[in-house]
């Protein structure tokens, strides 16, 4: 069951490109304006009586966060009766709420979701003004990488979850006896092993959009914020396009090729990596390597609510996340190591995860790992309209016709 949960997870987040979020974000600032606000004085500080709570995940957010979600539901049952969960696509979900903020009958109460439809959101009006609760919510305590993902939220979300992502390279220590160390050995790798090294479609893959936004850092481009100053990083991927044979669609295929000896190298993440080999994927014996004077690229996950959502709606919600912050909460996020280590704030160790997590990271996880987080600085992933330039010029320019679905 967990297998099955975790591949659909990973489907979803495919298919949520960040370029999709965009393009159906294009109207009106204000298209969220069907809603009906509830102003904060309106808001109780608990339900008038219990509530149920519909949630939608376009993120895999629920990997990490239902265990959290269900204790609260079972120990709060004057705040929350009843939670039902479904999932969705990230370009789906505008639609789904301008459709019911139109019709001023919001129903989904909750949204868990990356930075793709989050930034779609703010652009279309659709969440409500967190900020507007700070009291409420407390100040979570976030470690500082964290900290600055929640700047990308604009105060119109709460983030949950937060990772250093990569870039990483994943090999087969049989192929492969000395990783590279830096971007150009990975193209004279590449170069001498035709074929053999691969990564997915960036607008719908981690490791893929990982990679690529870590490359400027590594190649030295003059400002590695803006693609459209990526000189180096543009003329790089170019040059080791030539010896990569196609470019899955989703992050899935490059771990079964690695898996089946397809391929020998690809491009991965802590989660990523972790994860997989905990499901049987791929092979518990695969190893990971990372660039020297590598920058961490970060990932979040949030919650966000919807505008017009009703007043005892929305004191469920703020209840929930402020629950969903605290450190016995936050320790359920390690997971299975699909988004490792997980954690949002600071204080929160893998002493205090539920057994079964602390035998998976004891199992799968990389003690490396804790001294490659610690030296090697951090910086949050490009906002979503510079993602989807970058990813757009990706497409045109480098995977065009190698894309395989």
């Amino acid at each position: 069951m967990r297998k099955s949960r975790q591949t659909r997870a990973w489907r979803t987040v495919a298919a949520a490109t960040v370029a999709g979020m965009l393009a159906a974000a294009c109207g009106s600032p204000a298209a969220g304006g069907g809603a009906k606000d509830v102003s904060p004085g309106d808001v109780p500080g608990t339900p008038k009586s219990p509530v149920t709570l519909n949630i939608i995940d376009v993120a895999g957010n629920l990997q990490l966060t239902q265990s959290m979600i269900d204790e609260f539901v079972k120990t709060h049952p004057k705040v929350i009766s009843k939670v039902t969960y479904t999932k969705a696509t990230a370009p789906e979900l505008p639609g789904k709420i301008k459709a019911q903020q139109a019709a001023n009958q919001v129903q989904i109460g909750l949204v868990l979701t990356g930075t793709d439809a989050l930034s779609a959101g703010i652009a279309q009006n659709l969440w409500v003004k967190t900020d507007d609760y700070a009291s409420r919510l407390g100040e979570p305590d976030y470690q500082a990488p964290a900290a600055k993902m929640q700047e990308l939220a604009q105060g119109h979300g709460v983030e949950l979850v937060y990772y250093p992502s990569g870039p990483l390279l994943e090999y087969d220590p049989k192929k492969v006896t000395d990783p590279p160390k830096n971007p150009e050995e990975l193209l004279a790798w590449a170069k001498a092993h035709p074929k053999r090294f691969q990564y997915a479609r960036p607008g719908n893959s981690g490791p893929g959009r990982t990679l690529l936004m870590g490359l400027p850092y590594l190649l030295g481009d003059r400002d590695p914020k803006s693609p459209a100053s990526w000189k180096k990083t543009w003329s790089y991927l170019s040059d080791l396009g030539k010896y990569v044979d196609y470019y899955p669609s989703g992050t899935t295929d490059t771990m079964k090729n690695l898996a089946n000896g397809s391929v020998d190298m690809i491009a991965t993440t802590t989660g990523w990596d972790i994860n997989p080999r905990a499901l049987g994927t791929v092979p518990a014996g695969v190893k990971v390597a990372h660039f020297d004077h590598m920058t961490w690229v970060t990932d979040a996950q949030y919650a966000t609510i919807p505008r017009g959502v009703s007043a005892d709606v929305l004191s469920a919600d703020l209840q929930l996340i402020k629950w969903m912050l605290t450190p016995k909460q936050q320790a359920k996020a390690y997971d299975d190591g699909y988004f490792y280590p997980g954690p949002a704030v600071n204080g929160v160790t893998l002493k205090m995860a539920p057994a079964k997590s602390q035998q998976t990271i004891a199992t799968y996880g990389r003690p490396e790992y804790a001294s490659w987080i610690a030296k090697y600085p951090k910086v949050p992933s490009l906002p979503a309209n510079d993602q989807v330039a970058a990813f757009d010029r990706w497409d045109r320019t480098v995977g065009a016709g190698k894309t395989k679905q």
